[in-house]
């Protein structure tokens, strides 16, 4: 196979391992796995975020004529929960848990990693998921956020990514090789990408550029500041919590 075919067939897998890391879709080619091509999946993040954008902004149309407003975008959350797993909605839980309830560097990191819930947790992700759903129903323009948040919000883990090192509690983490290692490089494509989105909805919201900004940069500021006085870096739960923050920020702005 000559070189340039190579290359796009890895990045063909490398796309699908972004889809399957960050989603419960259905992978539908053989990926020859390595710790690289997970690091380099991390530049589809945005891409992924808005193939899930189009399936929440499609599925709401239709709610939309069935069902209330309110009815209809509490229909697609739960879709969002089930096609992603909770993903990031697990991260944000686990972070204010340990953020929250340790005191110490090693009790935070330890407390992230405890798979049950505590009150800090159950105290965020509850109010976190009220929020999107009344800031989705005050929009004058449902059906956009829905397409362009997910995409949008997942720039900011790569910023992060690139700011502050990755740390964990143990030896082994299922983000370790997409958070550890993420190359330079690949992040300018991701950017590029996400500002072409950005630039495609300020067709119908001449404002989406600044709260884009806000979102992606003033959430990866803040919470990144955060994560280095409490911890000294990021983890992959803060990553996830990061994702739900940026959303919350542009959902805010769009109100």
């Amino acid at each position: 196979m000559s070189l340039p075919r190579l290359r796009l067939s890895e990045e063909w897998q490398t796309f699908w391992l972004a889809i399957s890391f960050l989603t419960r879709l259905p992978v539908l080619i053989n990926i020859d796995y390595s710790p690289r091509l997970m690091s380099n999946s991390s530049t589809y993040f945005p891409l992924v975020g808005l193939l899930l954008g189009i399936i929440y902004a499609a599925a709401y149309s239709v709610l939309e004529i069935m069902f209330s407003p309110l009815v209809a975008v509490l229909l697609v959350m739960v879709l969002h929960l089930w096609l992603t797993g909770a993903f990031h909605e697990d991260g944000l839980a686990d972070s204010l848990d340990g953020l929250g309830g340790g005191y110490t560097l090693e009790d935070r990191l330890r407390i992230m990693k405890d798979s049950q819930i505590g009150t800090y947790g159950v105290i965020a992700l509850v109010m976190a998921l009220l929020l999107k759903a009344a800031l989705l129903v005050e929009s004058q323009v449902t059906w956009l956020a829905l397409l362009i948040a997910p995409c949008i919000s997942r720039l900011t883990p790569l910023l992060l990514m690139r700011w502050l090192p990755y740390i964990t509690g143990k030896k082994t983490s299922k983000t370790g090789s997409v958070a550890n290692a993420f190359p330079t490089e690949r992040l300018l494509p991701a950017v590029l990408f996400t500002v072409l989105v950005i630039a495609l909805g300020s067709f119908w919201l001449q404002a989406l550029a600044p709260l884009a900004l806000a979102a992606t940069l003033g959430v990866a500021l803040i919470w990144g500041s955060y994560l280095k006085r409490q911890l000294g870096g990021h983890t992959g739960d803060s990553l996830g919590a990061c994702v739900v923050f940026s959303e919350l920020v542009l959902l805010a702005g769009l109100v």
